[in-house]
C-alpha cells in the first residue's frame, strides 16, 4: 500500500508536470512552485515546460532564470541554487541514479550545489553530488561529473575546465580590459520573469 506522503508528492509532481508547468501564465507557476517547492526567491522565474521531480527538495535562490524544458530531480537528494542563476533551456539536474557496479542495482547520488551567478548552458548536464562554484560557467551541452570551481568555465563530455571567467571593464578611452582577478566585477542581478513562456 502507498504512503499517503508519496500519494501526495505523486499528485502534486503530476499536476505541476503535465498542467500548471505547461499552461501559459507566469502568474499560475509561480503559485504552484512558491506552494511545492522547498522554496522560490523573489524575483525568480521558471518558464514553461521544467519538470521537477519531487519538488520538496529543490530550493531555488533569488533572482533565478529557468529556461523551458529544465528537469530537477529531488527525488531523494536536494538540488540548492544560489541568486542570480541563468540555467538554460533544458538542462538537466540529477541527484540520484544507480551504481553500475552493484550486483543489485543500488542507487547512487547526493546532493547538487549551484552558486551564485552560475550559467549553465543549452542541454547541460549535472550529474549528482557536484557543487557548482560562484560565477562558474558550463558550456552547452556540457556532462559534469564533478565539481567545478568558482569562476571556471568548463565544457565537454565530461566537462573540462577551458577558461575562466573575468568580467571585462570599460575604461576612459572606451576601450575594455579584464578586471581584477581577485574582485572578479561581476555586479548584475537577474530579473526575467516571462509572462507567457
Amino acid at each position: 500500500m502507498m504512503n499517503a506522503r508519496i500519494f501526495a508528492g505523486a499528485v502534486l509532481a503530476y499536476g505541476y508536470n503535465q498542467w500548471a508547468g505547461n499552461f501559459p501564465s507566469r502568474r499560475l507557476r509561480e503559485v504552484y512552485l512558491r506552494g511545492w517547492l522547498g522554496s522560490l526567491g523573489a524575483k525568480s522565474g521558471v518558464q514553461m515546460g521544467c519538470r521537477f521531480l519531487n519538488g520538496r527538495k529543490v530550493f531555488l535562490g533569488k533572482r533565478n532564470v529557468i529556461n523551458f524544458g529544465c528537469l530537477f530531480d529531488g527525488r531523494k537528494f536536494s538540488i540548492r541554487t544560489g541568486s542570480n542563476v541563468s540555467i538554460g533551456p533544458e538542462a538537466t539536474i540529477l541527484t540520484l541514479g544507480h551504481d553500475p557496479r552493484s550486483a543489485t542495482f543500488e542507487d547512487r547520488g547526493g546532493d547538487v550545489v549551484i552558486g551564485d551567478r552560475v550559467w549553465i548552458g543549452y542541454r547541460a548536464i549535472v550529474l549528482p553530488g557536484v557543487s557548482i562554484g560562484e560565477g562558474a560557467v558550463v558550456g552547452a551541452g556540457s556532462v559534469v561529473t564533478k565539481n567545478v570551481d568558482p569562476y571556471a568555465i568548463v565544457a565537454g563530455n565530461p566537462a573540462r575546465k577551458i577558461g575562466e571567467r573575468v568580467a571585462a571593464q570599460e575604461i576612459e578611452d572606451g576601450t575594455s580590459q579584464i578586471g581584477d582577478r581577485e574582485k572578479r566585477g561581476f555586479e548584475y542581478e537577474l530579473d526575467y520573469r516571462s509572462w507567457l513562456v
